[in-house]
């Protein structure tokens, strides 16, 4: 079994008041603990991969804030106090200062990850 805090897990993406730090906890899942301010919108950095939008699914829970999900299907407003699952093909922009962590397939995340960090 594993824990793990945001304090103790390192940054992965940091910048414009973004922060996503990350880690793998094993059985092929990573942990994601994310801050982004009001505005921030994922689509941009998402260019490029299917659909120009995020193939890899998350369970999370919203902290803070809330959040709209832009999907092929039309879009989705997620708000603190909620458990979510973001099947893939999603891209996210923060409606509020927001907070969430989710779990993710560490494979398919880390692609996802390897393409912002590539867009900068």
């Amino acid at each position: 079994m594993t824990a793990v805090s945001r304090t103790e897990v390192p940054v992965a993406i940091e910048g414009d008041g973004v922060e996503l730090r990350m880690t793998e906890i094993g059985g092929g899942m990573t942990t994601a603990f994310v801050r982004v301010p009001k505005g921030a919108d994922f689509r941009p950095a998402l260019v490029g991969l299917p659909g120009d939008l995020c193939q890899c699914p998350h369970w999370g829970y919203v902290l803070k804030g809330r959040l709209k999900m832009h999907t092929p299907d039309g879009e989705q407003v997620y708000e603190a106090g909620q458990a979510v699952y973001w099947a893939p093909g999603h891209a996210p922009e923060a409606l509020e200062d927001s907070e969430y962590v989710d779990f993710s397939p560490t494979d398919e995340f880390n692609h996802v990850i390897d393409h912002i960090k590539g867009q900068g």
